[in-house]
């Protein structure tokens, strides 16, 4: 890193997730050494919620808005004060945006026949396919349990989990709801439902 660059970043940042690609759930905000300053300014916009990671622990929950954030960095002194970390902040911090707005027109579809019995054909080997669609809410636990330190997150990451659910769960309810193959077509809402 030249001077310039160092000089850069000591100065008080300005932090927001602008270019929000498609199938990006969660985006880490890339800060140099993860030395967020204080008094930072986190805009969040609509469709967006932040979550801030303070030393290792989520500290706060963003909604749409302008918002400060308080680190121990302080500008230039905190450089100063790790001059036994080779002048590295040891306080480190992060913003993972999260992407709230609703994921539509994801497919999911059985791989292989699902084989029912039937009162009138006997044994049936059925497929099915469909549409379904989420969005992300809780933060906490997202970024907890499935982000952890990743710089992003995508919806490719999850959608495998989600239609392996989704599949489960239509051979579940089709096994419970006993509907003859005949009558199938007539009850596609309550299955949907189910």
């Amino acid at each position: 890193m030249g001077l310039m660059d160092k000089l850069r970043a000591e100065f008080i940042d300005i932090i927001e997730w602008r270019d929000q690609a498609a199938g990006v759930l969660v985006h880490r905000f890339e800060r140099d050494e993860h030395e967020i300053k204080m008094g930072a300014q986190l805009t969040v916009r609509p469709g967006q919620r932040a979550v801030f990671v303070n030393e290792g622990k989520i500290a706060d929950v963003f909604d749409a808005g302008r918002h400060e954030l308080a680190t121990a960095n302080l500008p230039i002194l905190a450089t100063l004060l790790g001059w036994k970390y080779g002048f590295h902040s040891p306080f480190k911090a992060e913003v993972y945006f999260l992407n709230t707005t609703e994921q539509l027109d994801r497919k999911w579809g059985t791989a292989t026949p699902v084989v029912l019995r039937d009162a009138d054909f006997g044994m049936v080997r059925l497929r099915a396919r469909g549409n379904f669609s989420y969005k992300v809410s809780a933060d906490r636990e997202m970024i907890s349990r499935l982000v952890g330190a990743r710089q992003a997150y995508l919806a490719e990451d999850i959608e495998g989990q989600l239609r392996a659910k989704a599949v489960s769960s239509f051979t579940d309810v089709l096994g419970e709801l006993k509907i003859p193959m005949l009558d199938l077509q007539a009850q596609y809402d309550e299955i949907g439902a189910a």
